[in-house]
């Protein structure tokens, strides 16, 4: 989702309500602690170089019970975090604290933001030798000499 699809929505909602993907919400006593920009510079497994960037927010609770993050509330962090750091129209990245800090990206079902899981992936696959998709073969075409009692099945 990109930071501008998530402003959109603060605009129209009255609530804030964040949902994992195990379908469980974020206690709504939640805080958000940050609003950043994080820039990714590295070199992939093929040895090319590569930059992402990244607009991250990150989830917290608190034992403040009463606490309750409003849409407007949120949408000023976002435009003052735009403003300092220079944040464009970037996709959105949550972390939240499970067992261990997660990352998940972010959608809007029309009544909560949903953190979706992230994979990771290799960005170079024709390098290393990982087909993008399997063959597909048709079983007709092949060459098949193989009969009863011949010994190769």
């Amino acid at each position: 989702m990109k930071l501008s699809e998530v402003k959109n929505v603060l605009k129209k909602i009255e609530t804030v309500g964040f949902q994992l993907p195990n379908g469980n919400l974020v206690p709504n006593h939640f805080h958000v602690t940050e609003v950043g920009k994080i820039t990714k510079n590295f070199i992939d497994c093929g040895g090319t170089v590569r930059n992402e960037e990244l607009v991250n927010f990150q989830l917290w609770n608190a034992n403040d019970y009463d606490h309750r993050l409003h849409p407007e509330k949120l949408l000023n962090i976002i435009e003052l975090s735009e403003k300092i750091l220079g944040i464009t129209d970037l996709d959105v990245e949550v972390e939240y604290q499970g067992d261990t800090v997660g990352k998940y990206g972010l959608e809007f079902d029309g009544t909560n933001f949903v953190l979706m899981a992230l994979q990771t992936d290799c960005l170079a696959k024709d390098n290393c030798g990982i087909p993008t998709e399997k063959p597909k073969v048709i079983l007709a075409d092949l060459n098949n000499t193989c009969t009863p009692g011949g010994g190769c099945c």
